[in-house]
């Protein structure tokens, strides 16, 4: 598997990094930069959006993440996938300020060009 391929959307759904079973749901868009580094953008339960660089080696993808909270603070933290496949992605991450003791996981799923997301 190379970089390219993991380029495009996927269908997410996780689990925050605290010890609920609440899951979200939402969309991972993929694209390369001009070095071949990955470029993520999460839209997570249709309303926050995350970004992130990255990069890619042996199956594993690393990503650097940010977002900003509801009271305008910076978050940061780090995802790291396992790449199943060229459309499956899974994870698990870990952010700054959230509960040491956990970690939230994430599945993606890849889109197809005629795919309905529900």
């Amino acid at each position: 598997m190379n970089v390219i391929d993991l380029t495009g959307r996927y269908q997410i759904i996780g689990s925050n990094q605290d010890n609920t079973e609440k899951t979200y749901k939402g969309i991972l868009t993929l694209t390369l930069d001009f070095n071949n580094r990955i470029t993520a953008k999460w839209l997570i339960n249709k309303n926050q959006e995350q970004i992130g660089k990255g990069f890619f080696k042996d199956n594993i993808l690393v990503i650097n993440f940010q977002y900003q909270g509801d009271e305008n603070n910076i978050y940061k933290g780090v995802v790291v996938y396992r790449c199943i496949n060229n459309d499956i992605l899974d994870g698990f991450w870990s952010e700054e300020y959230g509960n040491p003791l956990f970690l939230g996981e994430e599945r993606c799923f890849r889109i197809k060009e005629n795919e309905t997301i529900n």
